[in-house]
């Protein structure tokens, strides 16, 4: 039995404010993608999960791919987000390596699966999905570089490469981390990743006399 035949299909309901309909369809499509990928699923699927009939879903998105994009779009950018928060939260640039890390772990272990969506889609043929996919991995990386390129000596090539490679392995270890049943808590499995990059990018110098250690 799978997520959706698990989960009762929400009731019809009252009218809904236009912002409010759509994020209620936007967490309908969610579940179903999320549990069936974009191909085995169907625009009755979703609307029967959010509870209404297709032609409202339609009303919204004029066909599946239009809202599985903008279901990706949320999420890209919530990653994104989530990615300049942690580096924004501290000048210490230790934690700003934990901060970050964590970020990763955090958006891979939240319950409704987007994750799955952005690292692990079944459309990555679609260049529209494929163009996404990459723009949110490279922009989590230029914020990343831009403050290694800022703290120390390297040039920007070079932290841009350094900083795909951390990101890389934030996004990797935190999949594998979930998929193998959560054995080390989120924290120390956070910090344990974190250990090994700042390991790393703590052996460049720092721009005039700040050298950490």
């Amino acid at each position: 039995m799978t997520a959706i035949e698990q989960t009762e299909a929400r009731p019809r309901g009252t009218r809904l404010p236009r912002r409010a309909r759509r994020n209620q369809l936007l967490g309908a499509a969610q579940e179903v993608f999320v549990a069936q990928g974009y191909h085995a699923a169907a625009m009755d699927d979703i609307a029967e999960r959010a509870g209404v009939s297709k032609p409202v879903l339609y009303q919204h998105f004029p066909g599946k791919l239009d809202l599985y994009l903008a279901l990706l779009d949320q999420h890209c950018d919530a990653l994104l987000d989530a990615v300049r928060t942690a580096l924004a939260s501290t000048s210490d640039n230790k934690l700003r390596v934990e901060a970050t890390i964590d970020a990763y772990f955090a958006y891979v272990e939240n319950k409704g699966g987007a994750f799955r969506l952005v690292f692990e889609s079944d459309l990555t043929n679609e260049p529209a999905v494929a163009e996404r996919v990459e723009r949110v991995s490279l922009e989590s990386a230029k914020a990343v570089s831009e403050v290694i390129a800022e703290d120390t000596d390297l040039p920007s090539e070079e932290a841009m490469l350094l900083a795909v490679g951390m990101c890389g392995m934030a996004q990797i270890t935190a999949r594998y981390w979930l998929g193998s049943g959560q054995q080390v808590p989120r924290d120390a499995a956070a910090k344990l990743i974190s250990s090994l990059s700042w390991r790393g990018i703590a052996g460049f110098p720092l721009h005039g006399s700040n050298q950490q250690d």
